[in-house]
């Protein structure tokens, strides 16, 4: 039977999500969490955004395969459901800086990866001296220059659609770079300047490539319009800094109606291209 996870963390200890040999990443720990639970060896984790080293996620979602009699033994007697006991017995063996939130029987056709319709994130900025708060200092990334958050959404206007982001990820051999950027916009929340990032999906390091951009345009070094000079030429930009990923939390995943999910997990699977000049 299919799990879906919902999940949270800080990055600050974690080597990013995917499992890595000798470094300790979320899914390294997820699973090992599961094997000791559902005694079993092998538990395989497929998870809807694989974070870099440092970025958090209050909205994780994951999906894993597991036997229903491991499931029904490792729940023993309790009242609260096999999910529910579940739940609880992967938080007692996980560390603090990683929770279950929840655990549930997906329903048919659901992949955490594929049948996801968007990610959301979210980059925080402390920009002005009043907003930086040492409390808050590993998720928010303090700047030393204000920045002029009118000109940084003139910016990200031009590079909201469906486009080819190479400018802005590290390419992966046979990955596409197109993606749907749905939302991109900038505003402030108790000082902080708050980036809304959302998308169907996202390529590596797109999103801190995306805020690298428009902190140069918010600083005043660049025009707004160089922001969609950089997305036309469709080659990895030296010139945009890939921010430090701890301002960086992944806040939501959303997914279609339940008898939508294997359709939708079919459209994900397939190369996207553009259409080429008429």
């Amino acid at each position: 039977m299919r799990l879906r996870i919902d999940l949270a963390y800080d990055g600050a200890g974690f080597h990013g999500w995917a499992r890595q040999e000798g470094l300790r990443t979320v899914q390294g720990e997820l699973e090992g969490a599961l094997d000791t639970v559902l005694r079993a060896s092998g538990s395989a984790v497929t998870v809807a955004g694989r974070t870099d080293t440092g970025v958090h996620a209050r909205g994780q979602v994951a999906h894993v395969d597991v036997d229903p009699d491991r499931l029904a033994e490792a729940a023993g007697r309790r009242d609260d459901g096999a999910e529910e006991a579940l739940l609880r017995r992967l938080n007692g063996v996980l560390a603090a800086d990683v929770r279950v939130r929840r655990v549930s029987t997906a329903a048919e056709g659901f992949d955490a990866r594929f049948s996801a319709v968007w990610r959301r994130y979210c980059y925080r900025i402390a920009d002005v001296p009043d907003a930086v708060d040492p409390l808050v200092r590993g998720h928010v990334l303090s700047w030393p220059r204000p920045l002029d958050l009118d000109r940084m959404n003139a910016a990200a206007e031009m590079l909201v659609g469906e486009h080819d982001f190479a400018s802005f990820c590290k390419k992966r051999e046979g990955a596409t770079t197109i993606r749907s950027l749905l939302d991109l916009s900038w505003a402030r929340v108790d000082g902080i300047a708050e980036a809304t990032v959302r998308a169907d999906a996202f390529c590596h390091h797109m999103v801190r490539s995306l805020v690298g951009c428009m902190i140069a345009v918010g600083e005043g070094r660049r025009d707004p319009a160089w922001a969609g000079e950089v997305l036309t030429r469709r080659v990895r930009d030296s010139t945009v800094t890939v921010v430090q990923a701890h301002g960086l939390t992944l806040e939501e995943v959303a997914y279609p109606a339940d008898d939508a999910l294997a359709a939708q997990a079919e459209r994900a699977r397939v190369v996207r291209t553009l259409p080429g000049p008429a």
